[in-house]
């Protein structure tokens, strides 16, 4: 047996025949022990630090040609989370205030080799819902004025056309629209209007004009990077908060970063994801659909978990008589599960006392062991927090008000924007009360509330899908 051989060669022990051989072929084999695939002595391993959400850190000693998917798995394994293809590893570049997403398939040595000595930069582990959100969803992240075709193609493409387009080799389409650059060397900001082509980045020397004389060449993305600005305007000086640039991958400094910057993030977002298209095209369609393939049967935009044989099987049961019974009755079902899910409830209200007598939990306190609340955050921490994991709609979190100690704030992302709902508490007939609307409809506690907006759009211009969490690594 050839792992066998290879394990014997590192412990150092006699050979015991192997009982389960399957498992020396796990798709993970690469990320768990490099002992198991050929040729592993001579792979080379290098060491590097990752960060979670709460500046945790852990050290990892990785193969040198590890890619950023590979760190990712490694570490959903050794924490035993739970892989729903949204974690993504992110490079911040602290003294420029520069981040990213790396790309999946990218090379972390490679990632780490451009930067500089004096450089405190970190590799940052979280999810990242807006990764692929593009393939799913385009229309929010290409809008018509911003588009533009060759003159042989017809103007009344579909968005997935327009997917399909951007992916092929011989047709691109164009985007064009104003940003703001910073002038070389200088401090001040410039409004141009821009074109992107497959041959690169251009601004009109004369307007918006698209004529060949008149189009001065700004960047192109082979040998370069593209980064989000974190700090907004504080260390570049920039006129909006949606900054983006493009940095050399041997950059001797922020003296060769091209610094842009959009009026709005929706302009912003739709320059970087053609640009990521551009200088990826179907490497990010593989990336994204890698985690689905092997699944006879099964589309990336629409996917259902399995439910097991025994899950399948299940059946709801009275157990509150002298004889169980099936419950058949649709409505009776329904109102059993929602009992059975307030009678929970209560019971984890429960806490001991110091005498070990047992008392009710302050519904001030319930919420404080979700992931998706934050004690007395900002407000732009929170919009920091929701830009890092992806301006995907539905994407929120919970925090205490700072204008009101005793109201809270429900943060959501939708339409590349961020809102903000104040969750006000009622009392009544000596009850304590959430609401969102004035008081239509009312929680007995956070929880109730969060897990009702998750089911039910009900105020909000969206429902609530994907939490903000701070994880540990």
């Amino acid at each position: 047996n050839e792992c066998n051989k290879k394990d014997d060669s590192v412990l150092e022990i006699p050979s015991i025949p192997n009982p389960f051989p399957e498992l020396c072929c796990s798709p993970f084999a690469s990320v768990l022990s490099a002992s198991l695939l050929p040729k592993a002595t001579s792979r080379k391993k290098q060491v590097i630090k990752v960060y979670s959400e709460d500046d945790t850190s852990k050290a990892l000693e990785v193969p040198t040609d590890i890619t950023a998917r590979d760190v990712c798995q490694l570490l959903i394994l050794k924490n035993h989370y739970i892989d729903d293809h949204n974690w993504t590893l992110f490079e911040h570049l602290t003294h420029t205030g520069l981040g990213r997403a790396i790309e999946d398939h990218e090379l972390v040595m490679e990632v780490q080799s451009n930067w500089g000595m004096q450089e405190e930069n970190k590799f940052y582990f979280r999810k990242y819902y807006a990764k692929y959100e593009f393939f799913k969803n385009p229309v929010s992240f290409f809008p018509d004025h911003m588009l533009s075709f060759p003159n042989e193609t017809n103007a009344a493409i579909s968005h997935s056309g327009i997917l399909q387009m951007f992916l092929s080799s011989s047709t691109y389409p164009e985007i064009h629209g104003y940003l703001h650059a910073k002038e070389q060397g200088k401090k001040s900001w410039k409004k141009l209007f821009f074109l992107l082509r497959r041959s690169g980045l251009y601004f009109s020397t004369k307007g918006t004009s698209k004529e060949p004389r008149h189009l001065q060449f700004f960047c192109e993305f082979s040998n370069s990077d593209m980064y989000m600005s974190l700090t907004g305007k504080k260390i570049s000086g920039a006129p909006t908060n949606y900054g983006f640039c493009f940095k050399p991958n041997k950059s001797g400094g922020t003296r060769d970063l091209k610094q842009l910057c959009a009026d709005d993030e929706q302009s912003r977002t739709c320059w970087m994801t053609a640009i990521r298209l551009l200088k990826y095209g179907m490497q990010l369609y593989q990336n994204y659909m890698q985690p689905y393939q092997g699944r006879s049967g099964c589309s990336p935009l629409n996917i259902t978990p399995m439910r097991s044989i025994s899950e399948n099987s299940l059946v709801a049961m009275d157990f509150s008589g002298h004889r169980s019974r099936i419950i058949e009755n649709p409505m009776e079902v329904l109102s059993v599960a929602v009992e059975e899910g307030l009678a929970w409830r209560r019971r984890g209200c429960l806490r001991l006392n110091s005498h070990g007598s047992p008392i009710a939990m302050s519904n001030m306190a319930i919420h404080r062991s979700q992931s998706w609340f934050h004690h007395k955050i900002s407000r732009d921490e929170a919009q920091r927090l929701i830009l890092q994991h992806g301006l995907v709609d539905g994407v929120f979190l919970v925090r205490d008000s700072q204008s009101n100690p005793k109201t809270f704030v429900l943060s959501l992302s939708h339409g590349l924007k961020i809102k903000h709902f104040q969750i006000v508490p009622l009392e009544d007939d000596g009850k304590l009360f959430y609401t969102l609307d004035d008081g239509q409809t009312r929680f007995t506690d956070l929880i109730q509330l969060v897990e009702f907006y998750q089911l039910n759009k009900g105020v909000l211009p969206c429902k609530l899908k994907h939490y903000c969490a701070r994880i540990a690594l």
